[in-house]
């Protein structure tokens, strides 16, 4: 029987990407950490595709590469010591603080990815594939839903367990300050107001910086030292 040919996509470069970060990085750097929750959403991006989740592959996988070259591009960029953009520059900057818990850094890196990242992303698929920011509306919707599921996952396996986290614990009020869904939705409204001002790239430009020191603001504030601090559940999975 001949064996089915194996095809590399443009997905599958950018998972291998991610799979190297996380063979490379410390365990409890927190853009490692990031990195693993992201590993996990654009593994099941994948799996989607393959089981014929989206109603338009072409979109989804052009969706989901452009999105990961984003973050990838700021990982290359603090890796050369260049300034990545402003919503990633706390993740890098707080990445080894010993105050700031797993949880924090998985958040944060969702903040900026989702916040800054998937709008401009929206914008480079529409112009890869020609068309509207309402034309791949289905394919943003289904990776956020993709995103949304393991959101709880993510908590679960990062949270501290119930004897420490308290109603008082700092941790407890910063989770409350920001929700994916939120995020979700302000998102596509910055993608289609980029896409109505391509014409006016001055305009655009500025709206994008704007956009992006808000993020960056969000994810200063989420990764906020604080007391108490006890060992995340993964701190000590292994050591590199």
């Amino acid at each position: 029987m001949a064996q089915l040919e194996q095809f590399t996509t443009p997905v599958d470069a950018v998972v291998s990407r991610m799979r190297a970060l996380d063979e490379a990085l410390p365990e409890r750097d927190g853009v490692a950490v990031f990195n693993r929750v992201y590993l996990a959403v654009t593994e099941a991006v994948d799996r989607c595709v393959d089981a014929g989740g989206f109603a338009d592959a072409r979109a989804a996988i052009t969706l989901d590469v452009r999105f990961a070259e984003r973050y990838l591009a700021a990982v290359d960029a603090a890796a050369r010591e260049h300034r990545p953009p402003a919503c990633w520059r706390p993740l890098f900057q707080f990445r080894r603080h010993p105050g700031v818990r797993p949880l924090q850094f998985a958040l944060a890196g969702i903040n900026a990815h989702i916040g800054h990242d998937l709008a401009l992303a929206v914008v480079d698929t529409c112009r890869s594939l020609g068309c509207e920011p309402a034309d791949v509306e289905d394919e943003f919707d289904r990776v956020g839903d993709l995103l949304v599921s393991l959101e709880e996952r993510i908590r679960e396996e990062l949270m501290p367990g119930p004897d420490v986290l308290q109603v008082a614990d700092p941790l407890t009020h910063l989770l409350g300050s920001w929700s994916l869904d939120r995020a979700r939705d302000a998102t596509w409204t910055a993608a289609r107001a980029l896409w109505a001002l391509r014409g006016l790239p001055d305009v655009a430009g500025e709206f994008t910086e704007r956009l992006d020191t808000a993020v960056g603001f969000a994810g200063r504030m989420l990764l906020t030292p604080l007391p108490g601090l006890t060992p995340g559940p993964c701190s000590d999975r292994r050591s590199r």
